[in-house]
């Protein structure tokens, strides 16, 4: 079947599924495939619950009048979520960056949101399915998209630009993430330019942090937007304050690393008209969850919970802030930084460093990769040392950062902490 047949079924509700646990009545149920499963095999579950069409690629699961077999379910995908993109005349946003992408972009979308209807990214689905679903996720109610792109290697962006065409874009910064995928800084920084590539290839526009040189010389030949100089960070003690256009900001937000975050959406709204009022409020009123950078009060102590994920960058900010935060005995928990590639020992000894120079009363490293560094700290292999540790000897009226990968789920210390 042609992608334009397709299209036709998916506007008659506009309704995308890939997972039978999230299916909606009317939905195209799209039978991807991954390393430890067949979507083929759940189609027929998912016409049960209620979907339209399930899209497949195996004949064998064919249901006359109820399956669309195509020769590879993510390509369909991938070019519905395309043709539906060239039939859109809406501004689309693009994002991309090492740190802060998903913080920037629900701070782009609370503001944005108060003016026009959006539709964002949900969480960090921002790959080559997230993108896609996103893009399909807009109806011909939305007036502004915004799509946030993440990458783990060279030409990732540039695919996901093909599909979202921003006609705007944004790079959070160049950081030490996905340093394994990406060969190094270096590759890092060419990765994420793609982005900038695409907007001048096609003469769209870039917001840009003037504070930032490799922002800046990427951009010489591209038009793009600066951040208001009427923009001012006051202070993060612990929560990020700032003024625009003489109106103080108090938001939710920790560290002076998420001062950018919040310039960023602060111009965005400026560019499309959103009244300085309502800018200030969208701001005051984002809170961050999924373990970003949360501060939990539990009876005793008073935690930042920043376990979402973690690389070198990130880190080096996030304890910085800690040690600069007028606060009484510290304890900072670190898990392993993922995807480094050759440098993760090294990397990991330099966090252990920085950590020596700070004046915490406890540091805890968990996981194989701090456990083969030197340092005066307590390091735990795995994380049921840890947790056996401070089962035995609990944490009472501290300040506690726990930062680490999102796949040592440092969460889990939430359970004993009180």
């Amino acid at each position: 079947m042609r992608i334009e047949e397709i299209y036709e079924k998916y506007t008659a509700h506009y309704l995308i599924a890939t997972d039978t646990r999230k299916i909606r009545s009317n939905a195209i149920f799209f039978a991807l495939k991954g390393s430890n499963f067949n979507g083929n095999n759940f189609a027929e579950k998912a016409l049960e619950l209620g979907a339209k069409y399930a899209v497949i690629d195996e004949a064998d699961f064919e249901i006359k009048g109820k399956t669309i077999l195509v020769d590879n379910v993510l390509e369909t995908l991938q070019n519905l979520a395309k043709h539906h993109r060239n039939q859109l005349d809406i501004p689309i946003i693009g994002l991309t960056g090492s740190n802060g992408k998903t913080t920037t972009k629900e701070l782009i979308n609370s503001v944005l949101s108060e003016k026009y209807k959006t539709t964002a990214t949900i969480g960090n689905l921002n790959n080559h399915i997230g993108v896609p679903l996103t893009l399909l996720s807009i109806n011909p109610t939305t007036e502004i998209g915004i799509v946030e792109m993440g990458a783990n290697h060279q030409k990732e962006i540039d695919f996901l630009c093909s599909i979202a065409q921003p006609d705007f874009g944004y790079i959070t910064n160049f950081g030490k993430a996905h340093l394994e995928g990406f060969g190094g800084v270096e590759g890092v920084i060419k990765g994420k330019s793609e982005l900038y590539n695409y907007l001048i290839k096609n003469n769209k526009i870039a917001f840009v942090n003037p504070d930032d040189t490799i922002q800046m010389e990427k951009t010489t030949t591209c038009n793009r937007v600066l951040f208001s100089n009427k923009i001012r960070f006051l202070e993060a003690n612990p929560f990020v304050k700032l003024s625009y256009n003489s109106k103080e900001i108090l938001s939710n937000l920790i560290g002076k690393y998420n001062y950018t975050n919040i310039a960023a959406a602060i111009s965005f709204g400026r560019y499309f008209n959103v009244s300085d009022e309502a800018i200030k409020k969208a701001i005051e009123k984002y809170s961050p969850t999924n373990n970003r950078s949360q501060i939990i009060k539990t009876n005793s102590n008073e935690i930042i919970l920043d376990a979402y994920n973690a690389n070198p960058s990130s880190m080096k900010a996030a304890l910085e802030h800690f040690s600069s935060l007028k606060k009484g005995e510290k304890t900072v928990i670190l898990g392993d930084m993922f995807e480094l590639g050759k440098d993760r020992s090294k990397e990991h000894q330099e966090i252990v460093d920085l950590c020596d120079c700070f004046s915490f009363k406890n540091t805890f490293y968990v996981g194989e990769l701090f456990f083969e560094t030197s340092t005066k700290n307590k390091v735990f292999k795995t994380f049921e040392d840890l947790k056996q540790h401070l089962i035995k000897k609990p944490l009472e009226n501290q300040s506690i950062l726990i930062k680490g990968s999102r796949g040592m789920q440092l969460e889990r210390i939430l359970d004993f902490i009180n």
